[in-house]
């Protein structure tokens, strides 16, 4: 895959939005179909069933449309912030596939890590190096990870990305997960944006308000195929 040929489409420029609310246009906000999901009043549950549904209701022709734009924008993004050492996760029931963005991160000689199930830590991630020659096995959940090895374990705070899977997001970077915890534990080890949490998500994952705990850390930065959400 060509690099230049990833990044190249004219019709997607990004269009700086001037509003309060720090969003920068992909495409022009009139193009955007679709209202915002009115999640008032309900349960996280309910939310995640809804928007589950809607992703996985996508074609395989909208999903890999929708990825290879999201991919080219957060690659940007990623330049943009001059990281080395980034992690991502394999895509599973609907999220924006992340393979041509594993590729164009390998591609670049960015050093790429997989969440792994830490053995002794319940509840707790690791981050392992994935390369090509990567010895996988399938974790308790059925979910691909590269085999544990000490020797190719980063600490998150020698990461630069986190670029994180959710279920659900609002206009104020409050994310919902699958409800197990592990990317929240994650995130409570970051300290002063290091390393920066982005946000990867179909448009449709958006709804009007997430419900929060305590402990439930915004994202700063959220891309869709169709915008950059900054906090």
């Amino acid at each position: 895959m060509s690099i230049s040929r990833f990044m190249t489409n004219k019709d997607h420029r990004p269009v700086t939005s001037t509003s309060s609310a720090r969003i920068s246009y992909f495409a022009k906000p009139t193009e955007l179909e679709d209202p915002l999901f009115d999640s008032t009043g309900m349960s996280r549950d309910n939310i995640r069933r809804h928007i589950r549904q809607e992703r996985n209701s996508l074609s395989s022709e909208e999903q890999n449309q929708l990825a290879l734009i999201a991919s080219r924008h957060m690659l940007a993004e990623i330049q943009a912030q001059s990281a080395q050492h980034v992690a991502l996760y394999f895509t599973q029931d609907g999220e924006l596939a992340t393979q041509k963005l594993i590729e164009a991160l390998w591609e670049l000689d960015i050093n790429l890590y997989l969440p792994c199930i830490h053995p002794f830590s319940k509840g707790h991630l690791l981050f392992v190096r994935y390369d090509r020659d990567s010895v996988m096995v399938n974790n308790k959940y059925g979910i691909s990870e590269p085999q544990l090895n000490v020797q190719h374990i980063i600490p998150v705070d020698k990461l630069d990305m986190i670029i994180t899977p959710m279920v659900a997001f609002d206009e104020h970077g409050n994310r919902m997960g699958m409800g197990s915890g592990y990317y929240d534990r994650t995130l409570a080890q970051v300290v002063d944006n290091k390393p920066l949490a982005v946000g990867f998500a179909h448009d449709c994952q958006q709804v009007s308000q997430v419900p929060t705990d305590f402990w439930d850390i915004p994202l700063p930065v959220i891309i869709t195929p169709t915008r950059r959400l900054a906090i």
